[in-house]
């Protein structure tokens, strides 16, 4: 057997609870054996300001974009905050993108799930990311597209997803997303 694709999860939402952080982990339980998903923390990230940069960055920095580096791909999961994105995500990003030259994300093949407990799925949000990742030269999977609304709805108590219509289509969309990986990745 290989050895599985590393997938490094960014969860936008910082709340412990968060119904985004649920659905990024019942993607890592749905995803097929090519791929280990592991969700990287980025609550201890200092806000990115270029005078920090260098020799003497932040070591949470250092630690991200050293865990970055080391993943096959990426994935997105973000709730939508002002039709777009929140400030942590948005902050890992530029984090993971500095210094200028020696970006972390060049070539990771990603993907982009968006939650919300509106109807629209965090439609905004999830496009925003897209945006970025072009820029980024993250390839970004364009299908199946990824938003998960009514969220509240679909997780029992305990925040499992009880519901089987999403669990299959996440399912399907971890699928996709590995196919897109080796598709994709560099190395």
């Amino acid at each position: 057997m290989t050895v599985p694709r590393d997938v490094a999860v960014l969860v936008g939402s910082l709340r412990k609870e968060s119904f985004t952080r649920k659905i990024a982990l019942a993607i890592a339980e749905l995803a097929p054996p090519a791929l280990r998903l592991e969700l990287v923390e980025i609550r201890a990230l200092p806000l990115y300001d270029q005078d920090e940069d260098g020799a003497t960055a932040p070591a949470p920095w250092t630690a991200f974009r050293e865990r970055i580096r080391r993943a096959d791909a990426v994935l997105f999961v973000t709730p939508e905050y002002n039709r777009s994105v929140p400030g942590a995500l948005k902050n890992a990003i530029d984090v993971g993108s500095r210094p200028y030259g020696h970006s972390a994300w060049s070539g990771k093949p990603g993907a982009v799930v968006s939650v919300s407990p509106g109807a629209l799925g965090a439609f905004g949000a999830n496009h925003h990311r897209r945006q970025s990742l072009v820029f980024l030269d993250v390839p970004a999977m364009p299908q199946p597209e990824a938003y998960v609304g009514g969220v509240a709805s679909l997780l029992d108590p305990a925040g499992k997803l009880v519901n089987e219509g999403t669990r299959e289509f996440l399912r399907k969309f971890a699928e996709a997303f590995a196919g897109w990986i080796e598709a994709n990745a560099r190395r």
